[in-house]
């Protein structure tokens, strides 16, 4: 499905608008969003994209993640992003990082990170979108994103590499 997307430039300011499917055809810059949902015992719900996805098919990804729309703020698209995916409404969520990142082939992204906490039971997955879900712990996201990188997300590999500290392909431009 194609959307209206903000073009932006190095400073994350809207330069234009565009169809997605033309901004990632023609490699410019838009935004985006991640969520990192926690249970309360820390471990991380996970995402396993379904298998008619175009980028990243049947890929295991974070929580959420979503395009910002045109004229959409960061917290509206995560908040939009947690309904449609997840069908969990009302959720706090904090700002962690805005971070810069080439994301795939055309697909150049300035993307706010997002995370906050869940119970299982308000999880109501579209399977439209998602095929399953599960719940990780850090430890376990530490060493399979690091030894099984192939079944997740590019961008969710190097997402984690920074948040563990190790060495990540995105450029951190603004913590919190």
């Amino acid at each position: 499905m194609d959307e209206l997307l903000d073009i932006v430039n190095d400073e994350d300011v809207v330069i234009g608008q565009e169809m997605r499917s033309t901004i990632h055809q023609k490699g410019l810059q838009h935004r985006g969003v991640h969520v990192f949902l926690f249970l309360e015992d820390g471990k991380m719900l996970i995402q396993k994209r379904s298998a008619d996805r175009a980028s990243s098919p049947s890929m295991l990804d974070c929580s959420v993640s979503e395009h910002v729309k045109a004229g959409e703020s960061y917290r509206e698209a995560a908040m939009r992003g947690m309904k449609e995916e997840l069908g969990v409404e009302g959720v706090e969520i904090t700002s962690l990082a805005t971070i810069k990142m080439e994301y795939g082939p055309g697909d150049n992204e300035i993307s706010r990170i997002y995370e906050g906490r869940v119970t299982p039971e308000r999880i109501r997955f579209d399977p439209v979108e998602i095929s399953e879900i599960m719940y990780m712990s850090m430890e376990e996201i530490k060493d399979e994103t690091a030894h099984k990188k192939e079944s997740f997300c590019s961008w969710f590999v190097e997402i984690m590499n920074w948040y563990f500290q190790k060495p990540s392909k995105l450029t951190v431009l603004k913590e919190k």
